[in-house]
Parts: structure tokens; C-alpha cells; sequence
């Protein structure tokens, strides 16, 4: 028996609806699955699980540190708890942009402050230039822009600013997070992309002000839809995502993405509609139960150290040599994880 586990927080619909799939579609092969339950995590204690869907630790550092020991022990976590713990959206538009992917115009900022227990004085500081040049970055990344965490979800601490008093305003309220300011895309067209394993991907209308998904199916014509999913693979494919959603604000018939740092989507029934959550329940079980059968957890590393021509990955920041190996294998299982890919990420076979 194969077991998959479910880690997750506050969620009501998607849990037991996809243990429930999982144990259905799985029992033929024997894959089963249940909600992870920790107490306490002993060094080298053997892998309880072929499988865990993580969908809390990056808000309880007691089981993103019980994940990485997973993965030592051999578990094949969804997503990569140590990728997930280094990334964020920076690095994420400056890979994307560097693999040919339409990203707005974005600007790191220092903090406006620091965490209270943390000792940080004037004298912490004396690498940042003083004053920032507010009127420069603004021009850089043109108004209105937007004000955002460079980690973080949820449509928290995001602020749209069309001049410096505003963005000095919105600014002042920041602290104690890292921002970004970013080029605002005026769009015409909004989609949220679903993912599930790095190449099955679905893109979905949404309206990003009511935060409402709608079901419109011949919302993209065919060139834009083939754009999308075939940028959405390059990114989950460049950084490692499985689960995942990908936004894209469209201008002028181009797809911006714009955040796709989205490890932990929502996916609960009364916010993704009826239908798409059939389709996410459906859709996760098969791939976790695929990956009990015929995963490999190197493949669950990061490319783009590879994708960008930095050569082979290896080490923490991007894949172990191994899955290197994997990845330019043809795959004799076609539902396996090791299908090749060319440089840009794309499908080869």
C-alpha cells in the first residue's frame, strides 16, 4: 500500500473531497489516501508517506521543517518545501523574464521597517542609498503602478499608486515587508491558470475585482490559449511547481504574468465554482496517485538553472544531477514525471 498524505489548515470543501477521489481512483493500485498527523518528528524516521500534498507550512514552520525531513526520507512532497522556502516573486518575474515571458516592469524595494524583536538599527543599514529616488522608479515602471509583497498571497498589502505622495502613503504602511512596485498592465482580458503536475494546465476567466471565477470556455482564441499554456509549463517548469495558479493580465492581445507564485491555490468549492472544483478534486488525485506509482522526488527541483543555459542543475538552488538525468530521459510511462523538455521548457515528447 502506497499512502498519500494531506497537509492543510483551514480549508473545508477540497480535503475531504480529494482524500475521497484519491481512495477511490487509487484502491486498484493501491494508493490510499489521509490527513498527515504529527507529533513530534524523530532524525531519520522512516517515510510514512510516497506522497504529500503541503498546503500550510509556509504558516507553520513545524511542518515545513518535517517536510524537508520528509524529502530526505525519500517522500515525494507537492510542492519542493526547500524551492518553496527559497523563492519568492522578484526572482520569480526575473527568471520568467529572462525565459522570454512577458513580466510588467517590477522594482525591488528596501523595507519600509523591521520586525520589533529583530535589532535593526541605522547603523544595519549603511549598504541602502539614502534617500531612494522615488521619481526615478516611478518613471522606470511608469503610473499607476502597483504596490505589492514580493512574498506573500491573498491580495494583501497591494496598493495601486498614480503618483510618489501616493505611493510614499501607501509605502508608509509596509512595514515590516519587503515590497515590489510594479508596472501596472491595463488589461482587457484576466486569466487564472490551474495547474497540476508542470504541463497540465487550464486556463480560467476570472475577474480579478469581484475575485470571481467564471466558467466561459471559448473565453481565448486559439493562438492566445496556446501562448498561455505554453508559458505556464515554462514557469512551473523553470521553478518546480506542481500545484500551482498562474495569473496573466492581457494587453493587447499579449499575456503578461503577473503573479504565479501561488504554491498553496485556493481551492475551495464556494470560490472556485462547482464545476472547476470537480476538475481540481479530479485532476489532483490522478496526479497524486501518479506520483505514488511512478514518481521520482528529484523532479520535484527547480530547471532554471538549466533552462537559462547555466548548465547542468545541481545542488540546492536548482535539481540534483540525477534529476538532470531524468528530465532528458524519454519516459517509457507516458503519466510518469519524465517526459523531455527542451531548453525553453516546452514539451518535447
Amino acid at each position: 500500500m502506497k499512502k498519500v498524505g494531506l497537509l492543510c489548515g483551514r480549508e473545508y470543501s477540497f480535503p475531504p473531497a480529494f482524500i475521497v477521489r484519491v481512495n477511490q481512483l487509487g484502491k486498484p493500485d493501491g494508493v490510499a489516501a489521509e490527513f498527515v498527523k504529527l507529533g513530534g518528528t524523530r532524525m531519520n524516521e522512516p517515510a510514512e508517506y510516497s506522497v504529500i500534498v503541503d498546503r500550510i507550512s509556509h504558516e507553520v514552520e513545524y511542518y515545513r521543517g518535517y517536510l524537508k525531513h520528509a524529502v530526505l526520507q525519500g517522500t515525494y512532497v507537492i510542492n519542493n518545501p526547500f524551492w518553496w522556502t527559497a523563492d519568492d516573486k522578484f526572482f520569480n518575474y526575473s527568471v520568467a523574464a529572462k525565459l522570454g515571458i512577458a513580466i510588467p516592469k517590477t522594482v525591488l524595494l528596501p523595507q519600509k521597517g523591521y520586525p520589533s524583536d529583530v535589532d535593526i538599527t541605522s547603523e544595519s543599514l549603511h549598504n541602502l542609498n539614502y534617500p531612494v529616488d522615488w521619481d526615478a522608479l516611478l518613471d522606470y515602471v511608469g503610473r499607476p503602478a502597483i504596490l505589492k509583497p514580493f512574498s506573500g498571497g491573498g491580495w494583501k498589502h497591494v496598493y495601486k499608486v498614480s503618483n510618489k505622495e501616493e505611493l510614499l502613503a501607501a509605502y508608509d504602511k509596509t512595514s515590516p515587508y519587503c515590497m515590489t512596485l510594479q508596472e501596472f498592465i491595463d488589461f482587457t482580458g484576466y486569466v487564472r491558470c490551474f495547474t497540476f503536475g508542470k504541463n497540465d494546465i487550464t486556463p480560467v476567466r476570472y475577474d480579478p475585482k469581484e475575485r470571481r471565477y467564471l466558467i466561459e470556455h471559448e473565453y481565448l482564441s486559439k493562438d492566445l490559449g496556446t501562448r498561455i499554456v505554453k508559458d505556464a509549463q515554462t514557469i512551473n517548469q523553470a521553478l518546480g511547481y506542481e500545484m500551482n495558479t498562474i495569473e496573466f493580465a492581457i494587453k493587447d492581445e499579449i499575456p503578461y504574468a503577473i503573479d504565479f507564485l501561488n504554491p498553496a491555490p485556493d481551492m475551495e468549492r464556494d470560490r472556485i465554482t462547482e464545476f472547476y472544483f470537480e476538475h481540481v478534486v479530479e485532476k489532483m488525485a490522478k496526479l497524486v496517485i501518479d506520483r505514488a506509482l511512478h514518481g521520482n522526488v528529484a523532479n520535484t527541483w527547480p530547471r532554471w538553472e538549466e533552462m537559462l543555459g547555466f548548465g547542468a542543475a545541481s545542488g540546492f538552488t536548482a535539481a540534483p544531477k540525477t534529476a538532470s538525468r531524468q528530465v532528458t530521459a524519454s519516459s517509457s510511462n507516458p503519466s510518469s514525471a519524465t517526459a523531455q523538455f527542451d531548453r525553453s521548457g516546452a514539451k518535447i515528447r
